[in-house]
């Protein structure tokens, strides 16, 4: 069930434990160069971006504090947290990708450990 995608732009669904589903826009950093830079350097985030393959993440050089999420290679959110800027977070063994939003938007769309996520891709690759 290894998933690839490359960079650019796409949807996260967001399936809701009430069965709603929120739809919103992603960035996807899939290679290293993307990865590494992530959300470094920004004031803000439309949405939220999906880094993959990713186990854990840092806020050094960060200008905003961040809500983390690590997902396991079925998109199932397995930890969330928020991260202010110059924090190092821990790595998650199962994780496989990481998703960041601005602090705080996360809780906005109601996921938390155990959420399911879909990724939609604009080029049609998910």
């Amino acid at each position: 069930m290894g998933r690839r995608w490359r960079d650019g732009l796409g949807k996260l669904v967001v399936r809701r434990t009430d069965g709603t589903r929120i739809s919103l826009p992603l960035e996807i950093a899939a290679s290293y160069r993307a990865r590494t830079k992530g959300l470094l350097g920004r004031d803000s985030v439309d949405g939220a971006m999906l880094l993959s393959p990713a186990s854990g993440v840092h806020t050094f050089r960060m200008r905003m504090a961040i809500d983390v999420a690590h997902l396991d290679r079925r998109l199932r959110v397995i930890a969330v947290r928020t991260m202010k800027p110059g924090r190092l977070g821990r790595p998650r063994l199962r994780a496989r990708h990481v998703l960041e939003a601005k602090a705080g938007a996360m809780a906005r769309w109601g996921l938390t450990v155990g959420t399911v996520v879909d990724v939609e891709a604009q080029d049609g690759v998910s």
